[in-house]
């Protein structure tokens, strides 16, 4: 596996890669690797015959106060989780190297970044899209593949890429869970022992507002019972819970087509978001 840190060596590195014409599936991750993010490699290389992936702590896509500087940077680990997962290639790039002095450019995509995490988060999704755009551009990737966890995130990529018309497949993997059902999340690592327990409630309330909406009972009762239980399990605030189309992410009044039930909240002082697919 190579490992690249200069931009400078990335597209030799790249044309080395392909130049037997095969296809080059991306995985952009920012570290703290867990086995959700293995299941993205092993989702790549079912679809392309190379794998390449990214790490890079984005400073874009934190808000001042949020948590840029004690976010989990483990790479001697991480960079042996993608070699033995069957990356050929890990790009590394510093700040300076994506955002060099006097860089002014954001990318900022309507309507499906400003609500829910874009409300809560304002900037987030502009950081997100710019540094993708960045990556995708770099190293113009057949495929790039991103977890449904963040699921807004994966509705925002999904439309820069049609919109600035890149040619790359934009890939959803399922989300991984932990046994008792929690989604891994590289914040996981902030819950305390009580707090992990706790945590809990979040998949279970999601849950049960896909089996009672699935059922007949209205939107506004399944999603306002669903917040009591993340109350009672400690979770304060709860920044958003709702029933939405798993396409344009607006808010459903009631069951229509493909629906996701989205949620994000605090427990303690670690932020946690999740889905699923109704």
């Amino acid at each position: 596996m190579q490992t690249i840190r200069e931009s400078s060596a990335l597209r030799p590195a790249l044309a080395a890669l392909r130049g037997a014409g095969e296809r080059l599936a991306l995985v952009p991750t920012m570290g703290a690797l867990h086995a959700g993010h293995l299941a993205l490699v092993t989702a790549a290389k079912q679809r392309a015959q190379r794998v390449a992936a990214t790490i890079f702590v984005n400073p874009l896509q934190f808000a001042p106060g949020e948590d840029l500087d004690r976010y989990p940077r483990q790479e001697a680990h991480d960079l042996a989780m993608l070699e033995e997962a069957g990356c050929a290639l890990v790009w590394m790039p510093t700040v300076a190297d994506l955002y060099p002095d006097g860089f002014a450019t954001t990318i900022h995509v309507a309507g499906t970044s400003e609500q829910w995490e874009g409300a809560a988060r304002p900037g987030h999704f502009d950081g997100v899209a710019t540094v993708v755009t960045k990556l995708l551009i770099a190293t113009m990737p057949d495929i790039a593949l991103f977890g449904e966890k963040d699921y807004q995130q994966l509705a925002v990529i999904r439309r820069l890429v049609a919109d600035l018309g890149l040619p790359t497949e934009i890939a959803g993997v399922p989300t991984v869970r932990d046994g008792d059902g929690l989604a891994l999340s590289s914040r996981n690592a902030y819950l305390s022992p009580d707090e992990r327990r706790r945590a809990l409630a979040l998949p279970k309330a999601l849950g049960s507002v896909r089996d009672a909406v699935r059922s007949g009972e209205p939107v506004k009762e399944a999603v306002d019972a669903a917040r009591q239980l993340l109350a009672q399990a400690g979770f304060d605030p709860i920044d958003y819970l709702a029933l939405v189309d798993s396409a344009t992410l607006e808010p459903l009044d009631a069951l229509a087509g493909q629906a996701r039930v989205i949620a994000a909240a605090r427990i303690g002082t670690t932020r946690l978001i999740d889905n699923i697919a109704v």
